[in-house]
């Protein structure tokens, strides 16, 4: 019996990145001393605003077709993997290989647009790393008053599992050209 290991890894990772992201963030974004705070990731997205969590229900329902095509992806990995000789194997491969590498596409595009359209209001939020936010004086009803807060953003632990289950992904996609040639 064949087994295709890196599709065999590839499939463990995506259900283990789909797990540990009901947890830990994708990307995260702390403005002030917790006065403002972003989980950012394709399976759980809230917000944070004085210590009160809240999700947006448009957000949720988007989390939700994620978890979905995280699971069934993996799963069908999994089953790839196994059988990867089989007739069926290359249309499962191709179902699946592609879904963590479209989740890590469009997670990072959706991020930067998303802080490109909040730059136009003036507001400098960083991708990754520190800096003073300063409101603009039209945020500020012309008041007269200057309100900055330091903002930190990073990415964690899952976004970088999630890039290496891609690249294995890949691999495994390579690796299946080898496998006629290995039985």
């Amino acid at each position: 019996m064949r087994i295709n290991w890196f599709g065999l890894t590839a499939g463990i990772l995506t259900l283990i990145v789909l797990f540990i992201s009901f947890y830990v963030p994708w990307w995260q974004l702390i403005i002030g001393d917790n006065l403002f705070k972003i989980n950012g990731s394709p399976i759980y997205t809230n917000f944070g605003l004085m210590g009160s969590s809240f999700t947006i229900p448009l957000l949720l329902a988007l989390n939700i077709s994620s978890i979905l095509m995280f699971t069934v992806s993996g799963i069908i990995m999994l089953v790839y993997s196994c059988f990867p000789t089989k007739s069926y194997s290359l249309q499962l491969l191709s179902f699946s290989y592609r879904k963590p590498l479209y989740a890590v596409i469009i997670f990072v595009l959706s991020l930067l647009i998303i802080i490109a359209i909040v730059g136009l209001t003036g507001l400098k939020i960083p991708v990754v790393g520190s800096s003073s936010l300063t409101l603009p004086s039209q945020l500020t009803f012309g008041i007269g008053i200057s309100i900055s807060a330091l903002a930190s953003a990073s990415f964690l632990l899952p976004f970088w599992l999630a890039i290496g289950t891609s690249v294995l992904c890949i691999v495994a996609r390579l690796y299946h050209r080898r496998i006629p040639q290995l039985t």
